[in-house]
């Protein structure tokens, strides 16, 4: 596993057992038991996982995680922790990095600040720079959904279109704010946003994501 995938792989796996398994997570409501068997169920079972973006596949999908979620939550830990099996695709060092980074720091964040006494974590700036990386290429998928222009925007000045329109909101932030931003955490992501108040307050309750 590279080495952002796997630093994110087993904060997430911390932060889940730190946490325990009824607490909550910013996670469409889940508890962090939920969340657990949502990530297993993802590497583990690539007959049901699509049913995450294919309606088609959303039974079988939902009974699969209900089969994991039943299961010990030490379980579920230690499936995270060792990560996918020997032939998922999900083992594969290229396409674990690039599927798996960004998807473990924003669930790691779904329990991080989901919990009443969380702080806030300091990402190195090395980490920082590949989420910029990666929400720059992803931005017009993550903006689709907006219904104003979308704008992002570093500290740094560095900008990406999320979603061309108008009128304009530009959001400001640190890499890992703005993508929990454009992965639906409006909410508890720390940015600010500059444009019309309606055209704000649109985008703050949109449906942004994958």
């Amino acid at each position: 596993m590279s080495t952002h995938a796997k630093r994110e792989r087993l904060l997430l796996a911390d932060l889940l057992e730190s946490a325990g398994p009824e607490a909550p997570t910013l996670c469409d409501g889940w508890t962090c038991r939920e969340l657990a068997a949502h990530v297993v169920v993802r590497e583990r079972r690539p007959d049901a996982a699509g049913g995450i973006l294919l309606n088609v596949l959303k039974a079988r999908l939902d009974k699969a995680m209900e089969e994991y979620a039943a299961k010990p939550y030490e379980e579920l830990i230690q499936l995270i922790r060792t990560g996918p099996p020997r032939m998922s695709v999900y083992a594969l060092k290229q396409i674990d990095e690039v599927a798996n980074a960004v998807e473990f720091f924003v669930h790691g964040e779904d329990v991080r600040r989901a919990q009443p006494d969380w702080t806030p974590r300091e990402l190195d700036p090395v980490f920082s720079d590949s989420l910029w990386s990666r929400l720059e290429r992803m931005a017009r998928l993550t903006g689709r959904r907006s219904p104003v222009g979308l704008v992002l925007r570093r500290p740094n000045g560095q900008t990406a279109v999320a979603h061309k329109g108008a009128p304009v909101v530009t959001v400001t932030g640190e890499p890992g704010e703005l993508t929990l931003f454009c992965f639906g955490r409006q909410d508890a992501a720390a940015v600010t946003l500059d444009g019309e108040k309606d055209a704000v307050a649109k985008l703050t309750t949109a449906k942004l994501g994958i």
